[in-house]
């Protein structure tokens, strides 16, 4: 059984996704790169609604999909994360690898305030 590159990142989302479940308290982090644009959205799998959403998404603004790009999305889903109360989350890449351009994102919004973990938290006090 052979599959394409698209059916394999959503099978390794289906069995990330067992895992990774967002709460109104720690909401899930979902992360998603296409050719043309980065998106991040906080999500309570619970109550099953969006709490707050990002994206290179504008009219009449073009940026490239690159690392710069991907560090200005991580830095306003931070912010956009911060005006909704939200400043703890789980991270789900997608079924993307953890590199490049969904690191950078992950790495910016730590950078920016937002925690990915307890132990992250715990590290930053000390």
């Amino acid at each position: 059984m052979s599959f394409n590159r698209k059916e394999q990142r959503a099978i390794r989302h289906a069995r990330l996704r067992r895992r990774v479940k967002g709460t109104a308290e720690r909401p899930r982090m979902a992360i998603n790169i296409s050719n043309k644009h980065m998106y991040v959205q906080f999500v309570d799998d619970r109550a099953m609604n969006t709490l707050a959403f990002v994206s290179t998404l504008k009219k009449g603004e073009s940026r490239p999909c690159n690392l710069e790009t991907a560090k200005w999305i991580g830095e306003r889903a931070a912010g956009a994360a911060k005006d909704k109360g939200i400043s703890i989350v789980v991270v789900d890449r997608g079924g993307f690898k953890f590199h490049g351009r969904v690191k950078q994102i992950v790495d910016s919004a730590v950078a920016a305030g937002l925690k990915i973990s307890e132990k992250v938290a715990e590290e930053a006090k000390e």
